[in-house]
């Protein structure tokens, strides 16, 4: 005689192996996001799709911003300021590959050399970098490098490189939920359709948490300038374009990384963070 199963097994296997899946799904979504944002050797023997991968941006993003700043804190005592800041935003392109820069040089071309929308969207296709591209790249490493330089000296760099890289790609995932895409392919077309509220909101909150753990108060007006950043891209792309694209989340990205940079310059020369 076979082996008599105990009344409730099948449903407490079934449950089992459904709690191991969403935690498979947990750490996929994870590695995905590491994948997406850097240029860290990860990979995968599957692909990941969006729905997994986007709700974890702010998270990788703040680990990003841990790197960049411990960078700048580390070189902080060996060089003087405007070098250490300058090697963080440095290492912090060779982390991502300059992912979010290249967003923001092609919305620069399209939206500063495009007359019509078919021609913005034509150039927004084109690898290639213009005069608007290369000058807005300029732009915000000029603004990343000295707003960072201000502060190197004091703790709040460190918070202010976590805060700016979850904020700039927390922010880029609310912005897929917040506009129509520009077109039927691409990042800013699919994630948006991908996304479930659920896990995109525990993703937001996890991001800003992390934020707040450093910032205390400070996470009032960082996310006051990452709304108006975000909302700035957004509103131009659909006057440009019509929609997002992914290119726009990109810039949304680096807008709000600047943004939030520049504000916590301005917080440091006139208070501390909570923990000091």
């Amino acid at each position: 005689m076979g082996r008599r199963e105990r009344p409730g097994a099948p449903d407490r296997r079934r449950a089992s192996v459904a709690t191991a899946r969403s935690g498979v799904a947990r750490v996929s979504g994870f590695v995905g996001a590491v994948q997406f944002l850097t240029r860290i050797p990860v990979r995968t023997s599957y692909a990941i799709p969006h729905s997994k991968v986007v709700p974890w941006f702010g998270v990788v993003g703040a680990l990003i911003g841990a790197a960049v700043g411990g960078v700048a804190v580390g070189l902080g005592e060996l060089v003087p300021a405007s070098v250490a800041a300058a090697l963080a935003v440095v290492a912090g392109l060779l982390i991502t590959g300059a992912f979010h820069e290249d967003g923001l040089a092609d919305i620069a071309d399209a939206f500063g050399g495009g007359v019509t929308v078919e021609r913005r969207l034509e150039i927004l296709k084109d690898s290639r970098h213009g005069t608007y591209g290369v000058a807005a790249l300029t732009g915000s490493v000029v603004v990343r490098v000295v707003a960072a330089a201000s502060i190197v000296s004091s703790a709040s760099v460190f918070a202010a490189f976590v805060a700016a890289h979850a904020l700039g790609r927390t922010a880029a995932v609310l912005a897929m939920r917040s506009a129509p895409p520009a077109s039927e392919s691409g990042l800013g077309a699919s994630a948006g359709r991908e996304l479930s509220p659920i896990p995109t909101a525990l993703g937001v909150v996890a991001g800003v948490s992390i934020v707040a753990a450093l910032t205390g108060w400070w996470v009032l007006p960082l996310m006051a300038a990452a709304a108006l950043a975000t909302a700035a891209v957004v509103v131009l792309a659909v006057r440009k374009i019509g929609g997002l694209a992914g290119d726009v989340l990109g810039a949304v990205e680096q807008v709000t990384e600047c943004a939030v940079l520049v504000v916590v310059s301005g917080l440091a020369m006139h208070h501390d963070l909570w923990w000091r």
